[in-house]
């Protein structure tokens, strides 16, 4: 995974690469963790695992759980890591049914529905 990571001082001059850098999705930001003053912290982080998601005005969220050379098993276990992080992530406030479907897919390919039902009980 590719991540750019800086301190706050130099955002004025890593500003100018926006252009390249955003559509990409590799602009530092303070949300994400990216924009730090402890960057030996986020890199020890990031190549820790340490994922970060997107979520849309639908309530859709978008994120990467592998990569294609990873194996099945591997892939199986960072999807079941991201969904029990969602679950507890859940609000309190939130009634009804949290995960109503789940796709699988690559950049490329057609969704693969998941039961919902199936991963929460593992």
């Amino acid at each position: 995974m590719d991540v750019i990571i800086t301190m706050p001082s130099i955002m004025g001059k890593i500003g100018a690469l926006g252009r390249i850098l955003g559509p990409r999705g590799l602009m530092p930001n303070p949300k994400s963790g990216t924009v730090t003053m402890d960057v030996a912290k986020a890199v020890k982080e990031v190549k820790q695992g340490k994922i970060d998601f997107k979520v849309d005005k639908a309530g859709i969220v978008h994120t990467s759980i592998g990569k294609v050379s990873f194996s099945a098993e591997k892939i199986a276990e960072n999807a079941k890591e991201f969904i029990s992080t969602i679950i507890k992530l859940k609000p309190a406030a939130a009634k009804g049914t949290y995960i109503k479907s789940i796709y699988l897919s690559s950049t490329m390919s057609l969704g693969i529905k998941v039961d919902p039902k199936a991963v929460e009980e593992v």
